[in-house]
């Protein structure tokens, strides 16, 4: 009997053991974790702030500014080979964040106040190696301000994250309405031409995330990720709802034969996808509506869907193409690009 005690609790003691290693390889189930160290975590440094134009917050509730602790991220005096891995789980990653975008923000200030992205718009953290490597797609029609309002919050977001990153920005040139689908097609090719990226995140223009503890890595399964949006009072619109932020790695993009091509505007694009997962046999996860919290920017004096942008960006090829990719992250357009290493042994 006692023997079998002791069998017992070397069981239960094995199974903490492995849940616990499964919490933190998973980036949509260690919230436990996660709020545990947000818990702990010291009050960053006090930095100066901007007029903001956009501040969102509750009452009762501690929040960071994105660009908090960030300073302490700078280049090392050691070889690339000789770096580090990066810890399992970010020292600046904080919890909910302050949502607050300056007034007349420019791409000038985004450049400023993001100095180690490269021409491109393509990040990895200067002191160490990191697991995990993201390409961010960002399906754009003229909406210039939302534009630079994303880039400003979700540069330092990532970064807090220490990830390899790039934000591919998908423009359509053409006058007709929005096909968001084609343009995470395009822009997944393209960002796989790049880079060896293991994860995908096709991303609303006009969400900003509130929680860094919404880890943009990718999981197992395919992840529909912006769960709570403060437009929606922070819960799902309905049960099938599938917009705004979706992660995928490219081996899920391939079983469900990429985005639909055919649906113009949003109707019906949702219903398609869950068809595509279904089909695929593949399940869907969501974070935790307490990480997966997102700022939906309003309209304000963005263009409309249906508007044609003017800006020089939105340039056709010679063959009179209606749809370009180009990478649109702390510049306009890119000509530079700056392969990854790989990674040490």
């Amino acid at each position: 009997m006692e023997q079998q005690r002791w069998l017992l609790l070397l069981f239960l003691g094995v199974q903490l053991l492995l849940m616990g290693a499964f919490l933190y390889q998973n980036p949509h189930c260690h919230g436990f974790i996660s709020f545990l160290r947000f818990l702990i975590q010291d009050r960053p440094e006090v930095r100066e702030e901007l007029p903001f134009l956009v501040q969102v917050s509750s009452p009762g509730i501690r929040y960071w500014d994105v660009y908090s602790n960030l300073s302490q991220i700078h280049p090392v005096d050691i070889s690339e080979e000789d770096l580090p891995n990066c810890p399992i789980v970010s020292p600046y990653i904080n919890g909910p964040l302050k949502v607050m975008i300056p007034e007349n923000l420019t791409m000038e200030q985004v450049v400023e106040k993001n100095p180690l992205v490269e021409l491109g718009g393509q990040y990895q953290p200067p002191d160490c190696w990191t697991q995990h490597h993201t390409a961010v797609v960002v399906p754009y029609y003229g909406q210039a301000q939302h534009l630079r309002d994303l880039l400003f919050h979700l540069h330092p977001f990532l970064q807090r994250q220490q990830l390899h990153y790039a934000i591919y920005v998908v423009n359509q040139v053409n006058n007709t309405a929005f096909n968001q689908g084609k343009l995470r097609n395009v822009g997944f090719w393209e960002a796989m031409q790049e880079e060896d990226w293991d994860c995908i995140f096709f991303h609303d223009v006009n969400l900003l995330p509130e929680d860094d503890r919404n880890l943009y890595i990718c999981d197992i399964f395919p992840a529909h990720v912006s769960v709570a949006i403060d437009k929606f009072n922070y819960k799902l619109p309905y049960g099938g709802y599938l917009g705004g932020v979706f992660a995928l790695r490219p081996i899920h993009y391939l079983r469900i034969n990429g985005f639909p091509n055919t649906y113009w505007g949003w109707e019906r694009e949702d219903d398609d996808i869950a068809a595509r997962l279904k089909l695929s046999g593949m399940l869907l996860l969501r974070p935790h509506l307490l990480f997966g919290r997102y700022h939906m920017l309003e309209e304000g004096q963005d263009p409309s869907h249906k508007q044609r942008p003017q800006s020089e960006a939105f340039i056709k090829t010679p063959k009179d193409k209606v749809w370009r990719a180009s990478r649109l992250v702390t510049q306009i357009t890119s000509t530079c690009h700056h392969a990854r290493p790989p990674t040490p042994p």
